[in-house]
């Protein structure tokens, strides 16, 4: 649920992250060139790793973003699933395990707003450890590595890292280390900034 929720708080966004140096640069082109995102598409691969898992959970599929508050990740490989983000609510749809869920994710959702976007760059500071840096094993982007400093993130989440492209300053892959270990790593490719979606991919069916 907090990768649903961070996800959707991040995703085409690159507003908060901003310190005295390379952050600076980050925060105030990403405040102009993404200004005016209303809608985003990326396909995207997601890989989990887990001491449970005897290698990693590799799965595909493709993401559509509408501001302020829709998300949803259609999955399609290895199997079908839809995860919709939607205000507080969080709609799961799992055909193939005969699930069908719908989650309140407000108290979630606050959180990450409070802490990730609505932070000033100094209270974004005092809430993580955040280090900015170009990246070296994925060329044309930064990184940013954010480590909480706070208990009540800690609990969540022990570091999350963002690569943010170099020229669009778009979210180009997000990991997520949780305390136990366990990571999940999500890549997006041919990333649209507004361009039309058919409502219909909003729409979630048993």
């Amino acid at each position: 649920m907090l990768l649903a929720a961070l996800l959707a708080a991040v995703l085409g966004a690159s507003r908060g992250l901003g310190s005295r140096d390379l952050f600076d640069d980050i925060y105030d082109r990403g405040q102009k060139q993404n200004a005016g995102l209303k809608t985003l598409t990326a396909s995207f691969t997601e890989s989990s790793t887990s001491a449970l898992l005897a290698k990693p959970l590799i799965e595909m599929g493709t993401v559509y973003v509408e501001r302020p508050s829709r998300v949803v990740l259609r999955y399609r490989d290895p199997d079908t699933r839809v995860v919709l983000m939607d205000g507080d609510s969080m709609t799961v749809s799992w055909p193939s395990a005969k699930i069908f869920t719908v989650t309140d994710i407000g108290a979630a959702q606050r959180r990450v707003q409070k802490y990730f976007v609505d932070s000033s760059a100094k209270e974004l500071r005092g809430h993580f450890d955040i280090k900015a840096r170009e990246a070296d094993d994925r060329p044309g982007t930064y990184v940013l590595a954010m480590v909480p400093k706070r208990k009540q993130i800690q609990e969540g989440v022990a570091r999350l890292d963002l690569w943010l492209d170099k020229t669009t300053l778009l979210l180009a892959a997000m990991r997520m280390t949780f305390p136990s270990g366990d990571t999940k790593l999500m890549t997006f490719t041919d990333v649209k900034p507004n361009v039309p979606i058919d409502p219909a991919m909003f729409v979630v069916r048993k």
